[in-house]
This record gives C-alpha cells, sequence and structure tokens, in this order.
C-alpha cells in the first residue's frame, strides 16, 4: 500500500512536480491524497489538478485568525487521510497549536544548510557571509521557524562569482533530490522522529544525514 501525503505549496510547486514524477517513475511508493495552498491560484494547484490530484485553496482572508485557518486547513488535510504533510514552498508560519497535533508528521523544505540562515533570503546571506558552501535542508517541523530537527541536507560549493539567482538555481535540483529521498525515507520507515531527535534505522541521529550522489541518504 502506498504512503499517503499531503503537500502544502504557496507557489510555483517546483518540489511537488519532483514528488510527483518520482511517484510516476516507480521510486517513490507514496500517495498524495491532497495538495493545498493559501493561494487559489497557486501554479502547483494546477499541476496537482492535471494529475488527478485532490486539492484545496484557502484564503487566510477568510478568517479571523491564523489559528482559524490553520484548524480548516489541517482539518481538511486530516480528513484526506494523509499520514505525513509536506510543507514544499509553502510560506506561511503554521500555528504552534495546530503543529503540536501533528508530532513527527510533518516536514518541511528549507534552502540553506541549517541552523544557517532560517526564513527569507538565503541564498543572499550566504554569498554576503562569504561562505564556501551552501545547501538545503529538510526538517521536522516544529514552533520555531526552520527550527525542528534536521533529517538530511544536500551540499553545493559556492563558485566565484556566483550570484543569488545562479546559486538558486544551482541548488534547486538538489533541493528536488533532497526531498524525495526524505519522503522515500519516512515512508519505508528508516526515517522517523521521536521526542525531538531524528532515528535513522532505530538509531539517533547526532548530525543530518548526507544526500549522495545516487540521491540516497547517508550516514555522515
Amino acid at each position: 500500500m502506498s504512503f499517503p501525503i499531503a503537500v502544502l505549496a504557496s507557489g510555483r510547486g517546483s518540489n511537488l512536480a519532483a514528488l510527483i514524477d518520482a511517484r510516476a517513475a516507480g521510486g517513490l511508493q507514496i500517495d498524495i491524497v491532497l495538495v493545498a495552498s493559501d493561494k487559489a491560484e497557486a501554479p502547483a494547484l494546477r499541476n496537482a489538478e492535471a494529475h488527478a490530484i485532490p486539492t484545496l485553496g484557502l484564503d487566510p482572508k477568510s478568517f479571523a485568525s491564523r489559528r482559524e485557518f490553520d484548524e480548516a486547513l489541517f482539518a481538511n488535510v486530516a480528513a484526506s487521510g494523509a499520514q505525513l504533510v509536506v510543507l514544499a514552498g509553502y510560506m506561511r508560519i503554521i500555528d504552534a497549536g495546530v503543529i503540536a497535533q501533528w508530532p513527527g508528521r510533518m516536514i518541511n523544505i528549507h534552502p540553506s544548510l541549517l541552523p544557517k540562515y532560517p526564513g527569507l533570503h538565503t541564498h543572499r546571506r550566504a554569498l554576503k557571509a562569504g561562505d564556501l558552501q551552501h545547501g538545503a535542508s529538510v526538517h521536522f517541523v516544529s514552533a520555531e521557524l526552520d527550527g525542528g530537527p534536521v533529517i538530511a541536507q544536500a551540499h553545493i560549493d559556492i563558485h566565484p562569482g556566483d550570484t543569488e539567482d545562479a546559486l538558486a538555481a544551482r541548488l534547486l535540483s538538489q533541493e528536488h533530490r533532497l526531498l524525495v529521498a526524505c519522503v522515500d525515507a519516512i515512508a519505508r520507515g528508516t526515517v522517523r522522529e521521536h521526542d525531538g531527535t531524528v532515528l535513522f534505522n532505530g538509531a539517533p541521529l547526532s548530525m543530518p544525514l548526507r544526500l549522495n550522489a545516487s540521491g540516497s541518504l547517508i550516514a555522515p
């Protein structure tokens, strides 16, 4: 039986597309039971519809508070039967009380080597700091912004003369491979979270897993 997931996205949904492609290729045993967005016109919703995936667009302005919006959104997620929520370019901060209802069942992909550069403009910040490496992280979601336990990371070198756009473009394909690998590991049961610690094959990780050249997750 395929592992049921819901994907939340606010924009183009390139990470969603990577999950759809991996599923179609037979390498990812998941069932995307819902794609939801806070933007009714998000391209991610159109892509999901093109693949006959159920969609939901909710307008935050129709709710009196962030908590009410999040409760309505996640009521729909729960009704879909999803066992994992994947934040794939979802740009809203989720209410802490709602997050607490999904312990170890919500992940986010973030374009930096966390704990470096939580929040926005990560490529710009890495370049300004003179970093030699940059990357992406997939982490379990906690109430702290981009602060939950990190599952795995993909690393790329920063080249002399790199611009923000060039760095973002080079990292994007690695983000896609990283997210697919992490969702696959959770679906297979080789990765899970317990009391704020990531377990890999039942053993606690002291450092995030790394994405290797073949797209597999390996211990550091």
